[in-house]
């Protein structure tokens, strides 16, 4: 750690830990539900579980983004945060927000549209949060010593987080229209500006762990952006196809969705390139673990099973069903959980001074968690094309298929509990750290010696 301020990312990395048990434990409840033990549903309907888990890793993820950039933003420009206070006040704020949103959601205090739940209220004051956060960005960027291509990607994948966050906000009586835009925020976001927040985390760790030249990890960033803008921004016809939309989104959607799983390529040989030319033994072996496995668990995820059903003629069929959780899932997994768990990896050895980098609960942790991720992943697709022969095809009702699927999510909740322990040996890891400590200024210089 090379700036006291950073050590305010800690407090959002903790926040993200918190909220990704929250959002594992109703997950549970969802699971246990579609096998007919909803035995909560007088406490916690299912319709409120599921708003509740898809909306905490949404907040968890932003944490964890935001937590990102407080680390690495004063690293980059090589200052120090702009103001800490002004942090603090984000972070405090940022956090009420979350609790006061999943209270609502038990409450049925929500708009209802899907992915963008949270009560207008609180979009006003989360619009007002991400303000302060990045004007703290900023201003840090504009007062440093140096400027990055890294940085400055990782800052504009935040500044365009929030501005389309904004057609959320807009209001339509039209539920095409109100649909139309909605997907700007939830595509735009997910396969759009967070993989340029991705991109700039993915470079800063590579540079870090590898020892690969700035020039050549940033010259390929420039082709991640690339591809990304080229594939995402079009690819978003591929939600179109059923709204009430012009017939043309089935062209656009389908040929631009077939080409985002390029993006996701392109970082895959990015990450692996890169991780192969190093000159760098870095002793935080776990970071660079994870690294890795968000380019490769990304591609699989976002890329490969998400073109599965994303074309047209298969998208008939697969809209809606299981096969959408099974995408999702390990999409989401790959792409930006594993970034979050992998820049928390990396940084807080160095904001501690406490060296538990490579540890029996650390490895566990990364292979648990995975092979319980792709477990999960091939129950919801066996489920999904189950679903989908059994009620779009055969024509059976959706209740009655639904039973029959009843012993695919048993498989479900094995492959989750697998899982959820290596969620938890990660964050009793993330516990044995402690807090940050002004002692560990300086710490990454001495990794930078021990990695040669």
């Amino acid at each position: 750690m090379k700036f006291k301020s950073q050590k305010i990312a800690y407090y959002f990395f903790a926040l993200s830990m918190l909220l990704l048990i929250l959002q594992i434990v109703y997950g549970f409840i969802m699971g246990f539900a579609h096998m007919g033990y909803d035995v909560l549903h007088d406490f916690i309907p299912f319709n409120v579980a599921v708003t509740t888990h898809k909306n905490l890793l949404v907040v968890w993820l932003l944490s964890g983004f935001m937590g990102a950039a407080y680390y690495i933003i004063p690293d980059e420009a090589d200052t120090e945060l702009y103001s800490v206070p002004l942090a603090l006040i984000q972070f405090v704020s940022f956090a009420i927000v979350g609790v006061v949103a999943v209270i609502g959601f038990h409450m049925h205090w929500w708009e209802g549209r899907k992915f963008l739940e949270i009560p207008r209220p609180l979009d006003w004051l989360v619009a007002l949060n991400v303000i302060l956060f990045l004007a703290n960005i900023l201003l840090t960027q504009i007062k440093g010593k140096k400027s990055s291509t890294t940085a400055w990607v990782l800052t504009m994948g935040l500044v365009f987080i929030a501005l389309l966050y904004l057609p959320g906000m807009i209001y339509f009586e039209n539920i095409s229209v109100d649909s139309f835009l909605r997907w700007w925020v939830v595509h735009l976001w997910v396969e759009g500006v967070w993989e340029l927040v991705m991109g700039g985390i993915l470079s800063y760790l590579l540079i870090k762990l590898t020892g690969v030249d700035r020039e050549v990890i940033e010259k390929w960033l420039y082709v991640i952006v690339g591809l990304t803008f080229l594939s995402g921004i079009l690819g978003t016809g591929h939600h179109y196809y059923y709204t009430g939309g012009p017939n043309y989104w089935l062209m656009i959607g389908g040929i631009f969705s077939a080409l985002e799983p390029v993006a996701f390529l392109g970082m895959t040989i990015f990450a692996v390139q890169m991780y192969r030319k190093g000159n760098k033994n870095h002793p935080n072996k776990l970071a660079l673990f994870w690294t890795l496995s968000t380019a490769i668990v990304s591609f699989l995820g976002a890329g490969v099973l998400g073109l599965a059903h994303t074309l047209p003629a298969v998208n008939l069929y697969t809209h809606g069903t299981l096969v959408t959780a099974m995408h999702g899932h390990l999409a989401f997994w790959g792409a930006y959980a594993s970034l979050v768990l992998a820049i928390i990896s990396y940084s807080m050895p160095l904001m501690t001074g406490r060296k538990l980098f490579d540890t029996r609960n650390g490895n566990l942790a990364f292979w648990l968690s995975n092979i319980g991720m792709l477990c999960m992943t091939a129950a919801f697709g066996v489920a999904g094309v189950g679903q989908v022969y059994l009620e779009r095809i055969v024509g059976l009702d959706f209740m009655v298929v639904a039973q029959e699927l009843h012993v695919h999510f048993f498989v479900l909740i094995l492959s989750a509990t697998v899982f959820t322990v290596g969620i938890l040996l990660y964050i009793i890891d993330f516990m044995k750290h402690g807090l940050p400590s002004e002692e560990a200024l300086g710490t990454e210089e001495s990794f930078e010696a021990v990695a040669g």
